[in-house]
């Protein structure tokens, strides 16, 4: 099944983020390797592809895993968490409908 989870950023944890990055990549690239991955991807904290020093606000994961447990156990794993990039994750069941 399908599973959503949301990153959300702490505050000024930019510096933070662009050096837990290649970890953070590294288990992304691994669900794509395993064909699992649909999408993933920062929320820019301004209206640009390119925030620069305005950062991000957090990410979205779009990943199959064989149950909510999984997907929890798994986004509690990331680096992002456990360097203090991100404050919170919400992991959620996601049914895809379109396209």
């Amino acid at each position: 099944m399908l599973y959503v989870i949301i990153g959300e950023d702490d505050e000024n944890s930019l510096q933070k983020r662009l050096q837990v990055r290649p970890r953070h990549l590294e288990r992304l690239d691994a669900l794509r390797d395993e064909g699992r991955m649909i999408l993933a991807g920062p929320f820019p904290a301004i209206d640009s592809p390119d925030p620069g020093p305005a950062g991000f606000t957090g990410s979205m994961i779009v990943a199959e895993f064989e149950s909510l447990a999984a997907a929890r156990e798994w986004a509690e794993a990331d680096p992002y968490l456990a360097e203090g990039v991100y404050k919170r994750v919400d992991v959620r069941p996601f049914r895809k409908t379109l396209p």
